[in-house]
């Protein structure tokens, strides 16, 4: 196993340009209208979600064929390569139905298992978070300049903004007193959620995340952006992991404060 991925710095740059190529794909259909579909597990689905995925997909293909390819609205590519992409095409759905701004395009690059690219492109207000392994973090607001993002210096829930996806999401995982252990504790909780939560913890405007219910295309991209803005990404129990279908974004200090509200609930099923 090598220490550095070949071509890295390439897919890292191919993954910052194909994220913002479907982000700004989406807002063609943002706020306009458009048909809502169901899958299978009644989670909403739109021609928004399918043609960003097909773009992103279609742009990997040409430019890293070996590659396997996992997204949200397609069935799964296989590869030769040690590398496998993982796509949100819209992270945030319900919020882009409903025309709030703060949706997301997530991409991530996997080398042999190990998380080491992500993007996370927020193409209604102009903003992108990225990383890669040993690169750091940055953030780009309105066509500025990129910054590197850094969590900020908290030490306790009550300094500051909790963020989640939806409370609602709490109790249908039977969590919901974990929902309101985290709000009492924190100064101020909103559901800002899905990954720009994420994004909102990366850059040092909130002070944690918490997800009861997610899937690994929506933690691929946020792992390696908050390790590298000196965060941390783990499931309820403080396993570092992408694979436990909940997470956790904080920052070190404060991830034993939160792990001792989630550790208490019961575990997501296998």
């Amino acid at each position: 196993m090598s220490a550095t991925p070949p071509d890295f710095g390439d897919r890292f740059e191919f993954a910052r340009h194909a994220a913002r190529k479907a982000g700004q794909h989406t807002l063609k259909y943002f706020q306009g209208d458009f048909e809502v579909d169901r899958k299978g597990d009644e989670s909403p689905v739109t021609i928004a979600d399918r043609e960003a995925e097909q773009l992103v997909r279609k742009l990997i293909e040409e430019s890293f064929p070996g590659d396997s390819i996992l997204g949200e609205e397609f069935d799964d590519k296989d590869g030769s390569s040690p590398f496998r992409w993982i796509i949100d095409p819209i992270d945030g759905t319900k919020s882009f139905i409903s025309g709030v701004p703060l949706y997301t395009t997530l991409v991530a690059v996997e080398y042999e298992g190990r998380g080491v690219i992500g993007v996370i492109e927020i193409p209604a207000l102009g903003e992108s978070v990225y990383a890669a392994e040993g690169q750091g973090a940055w953030f780009v607001r309105g066509g500025s300049s990129p910054v590197r993002a850094k969590v900020g210096d908290y030490t306790s829930l009550s300094e500051g903004l909790f963020v989640t996806s939806e409370s609602g999401t709490f109790a249908r995982r039977g969590a919901a007193a974990t929902y309101l252990e985290l709000e009492s504790a924190a100064r101020v909780a909103r559901t800002w959620g899905d990954a720009y939560g994420y994004a909102l913890v990366a850059t040092g405007r909130a002070v944690a995340m918490v997800d009861p219910i997610m899937e690994i295309w929506d933690a691929a991209a946020v792992q390696p952006v908050l390790l590298e803005a000196g965060g941390v990404f783990t499931d309820w129990q403080g396993k570092p992991t992408i694979h436990s279908r909940e997470g956790v974004g904080t920052v070190p200090g404060v991830l034993p404060e939160v792990l001792e509200i989630t550790g208490k609930a019961q575990r997501m099923p296998a």
